[in-house]
């Protein structure tokens, strides 16, 4: 059995690790074979982060035997305790990998057959005489099946490797399209470079133009078949999910049902407690592990797992993935109303002011954000906003392109996806924002493959919550940012209602955001300026410590919204009940509250500040 001495160089610096269980052993596997699984075997396949957090996976392939599959288990759960039950642990099977494991490897996965039970091992050759057929598929991640070296193998739709050795044979289908093609030669050129160390010559083929080497080795083209259409999946039912309670205070692991269906509470789970949220839509299974639960219950995380999958009679395929408390990804997290991570703060709190944590505060200056590093880096600006922007909104678990007139303008029931690219030392880099609404549900948050998809290479990914914008995304508009209360479903906005709020606030960079807010007298605030809209009239609200950006931001929302506007100062407004004159002249609103209300707001002692981290 390993022992924990076995992983003495694990997970130390950024990275994958790979191992190969092996007659209950782990073998290393040599790095220029990483992405290379036999279809018989079982790994264990370790990713270290830059700021060295680590996610453990157990890859089984369609012909493993019990036994590794459970030797694979084991090896999971001692790296676990060997890093102190601190990573996500997640099961992959052959053919239902996750995004987040495919994308480890570059440019995909290839799957063997065969395993240790037959002799076959991962060795780097030079030069090999090796024949077989690999399928290619997938469009962002990339998974490359061997095949039975047969023309029954083929069809029309797809892209094959044929593997002869010292030549390839990249075969496109008629029906393939040039991505597909394209994704192949990576797959060969992978090939090519690490397992042939160059040695080996690629040759590009189309359906019916077959050379003769080809011909011979598999005899005349049949008639092919199309390739078989992809079943999409019905998106509601992927978002179901069911909560449980893992007890064994009798003894045997057991589970209660604790929330029936999705969103839940972060309050359900209780770190004393591990829980199960059974994906069953989408065949996934995640185990949570409260810091303080009892040893036993937290080291059968994933044995609990199995045995719930068993009971419910879930496929064999369903993935389990086990979240340290602490430790949750966004996966996880999307399941849950308002998650809130450890430090983070959610409106109204004591926060320290840039003057308590840099000693002295730099005045923000756009025009020096590049030579000026400390002050760009007091006020959390990458650039003064003048790089290139491309906006999506999440539908349906899609990505919708924004019509560029309506970017600078959220919905709080949706979700959207920023890509902002800019220059800097001469090379070009990205950050990708995913903006949620407080009122966003489960259908429009996005999944980290639908983040990834937005760009090419490497980026800086940045989850933000409604009213926390950090000052860099606000200013990437150049106009205010408009955030309205009501959501925009399938690409059509939802009535919005007769009376409107929006209050206007500026940060230190000077970049402004437009929230509405409840069309109430207790939302006006004597630091800020309001736009407030009723169906017949349009004012602006300036409170005393209004500034003039502030009015200069509720003219482009007057402009927005339609209109012209009156402007009213604090204590100069027409009347005692002018609000509930306003807003209320159609409603049954109590008039006492608003006149009283108003006096409160006209005071000289009355103040209502409300910090957050960002404001």
């Amino acid at each position: 059995m390993t022992s924990p001495k076995q992983f003495e160089n694990a997970g130390k610096t950024p990275g994958l690790q790979v191992w190969r269980v092996e007659k209950m052993d782990l073998k290393p596997i040599p790095k220029e074979l990483y992405g290379e699984f036999f279809s018989g075997d079982s790994y264990i396949v370790l990713y270290t982060s830059e700021s060295l957090s680590h996610s453990i996976h157990t890859w089984s392939g369609e012909d493993t035997s019990v036994d590794e599959k459970m030797g694979a288990a084991v090896f999971m759960v001692q790296l676990d305790c060997f890093f102190g039950g601190k990573p996500i642990q997640c099961t992959e099977l052959q053919n239902e990998e996750s995004s987040t494991f495919l994308g480890y490897f570059k440019p995909g996965v290839r799957y063997k057959k065969g395993g240790v039970a037959s002799g076959l091992q991962h060795v780097v050759t030079n030069v090999s005489t090796v024949k077989r057929l690999l399928h290619v598929q997938g469009r962002r991640n990339i998974r490359a099946a061997e095949k039975d070296l047969s023309w029954s193998s083929f069809n029309s739709g797809d892209c094959f490797l044929i593997d002869l050795g010292t030549d390839i044979y990249l075969w496109s289908g008629s029906k393939s399209n040039r991505f597909e093609a394209l994704k192949a030669t990576e797959v060969a050129k992978e090939i090519q470079s690490n397992e042939r160390c160059g040695r080996c010559d690629i040759h590009r083929i189309e359906e019916g133009a077959e050379p003769e080497a080809v011909i011979k080795l598999l005899g005349p083209k049949p008639e092919l078949p199309e390739s078989s259409c992809d079943v999409a999946v019905d998106a509601k039912n992927r978002e179901i999910a069911a909560l449980y309670l893992i007890s064994d205070a009798a003894g045997s692991m057991k589970t209660a049902l604790v929330g029936e269906k999705n969103p839940f509470k972060q309050e359900m789970l209780s770190n004393s407690d591990c829980y199960i949220l059974d994906n069953f839509g989408n065949h996934k299974i995640f185990v949570w592990k409260g810091k303080n639960a009892n040893m036993d219950e937290r080291k059968a995380a994933l044995s609990a797992a199995n045995k719930f999958i068993k009971d419910k009679g879930y496929p064999s395929t369903t993935q389990v993935l086990i979240m340290p408390d602490g430790g949750e990804d966004a996966l996880f997290k999307q399941y849950f109303v308002n998650w809130i991570d450890k430090y983070e703060t959610t409106g109204p709190c004591q926060t320290f002011s840039m003057g308590r944590i840099w000693g002295k505060v730099i005045p923000y200056d756009p025009s020096t954000v590049h030579e000026n590093k400390d002050m760009a880096a007091q006020h959390g600006m990458v650039d003064n906003g003048s790089g290139k922007v491309q906006i999506w909104r999440v539908e349906g678990g899609n990505k919708v392109p924004l019509d560029q007139s309506s970017y600078g303008q959220f919905f709080g029931g949706d979700c959207y996806l920023v890509l902002y690219t800019y220059s800097t030392g001469g090379k070009e880099k990205n950050i990708i924002y995913a903006w949620k609404g407080e009122k966003c549900t489960l259908g429009e948050f996005p999944a980290s493959s639908l983040i990834k998809d937005c760009y090419d290479g490497v980026a800086t990914q940045v989850c933000v919550s409604q009213g926390q914008e950090p000052a860099h995304l606000v200013s990437i508009f150049k106009k205010p940012l408009v955030i309205h209360l009501s959501g925009c479903k399938g690409g059509k906005d939802k009535p919005a209602s007769n009376q409107r709020l929006f209050h206007i606030r500026q940060s230190s960079t000077k970049a402004t955001r437009a929230v509405e807010v409840k069309p109430n007298a207790s939302s006006l605030n004597t630091n800020d300026v309001f736009v407030l809209k009723s169906p017949k009239s349009m004012f602006t609200w300036v409170g005393k410590a209004g500034t003039p950006e502030q009015e200069e931001a509720a003219e482009y929302v007057v402009t927005l919204l339609g209109g012209t506007a009156t402007r009213v100062a604090e204590t100069k407004e027409p009347g005692e009940c002018w609000f509930k004159t306003v807003i209320c002249a159609a409603s049954s609103v109590d008039n006492s509250f608003f006149c009283s209300r108003h006096q409160m707001i006209s005071g000289e002692h009355w103040v209502e500040i409300k910090n957050t981290r960002l404001h």
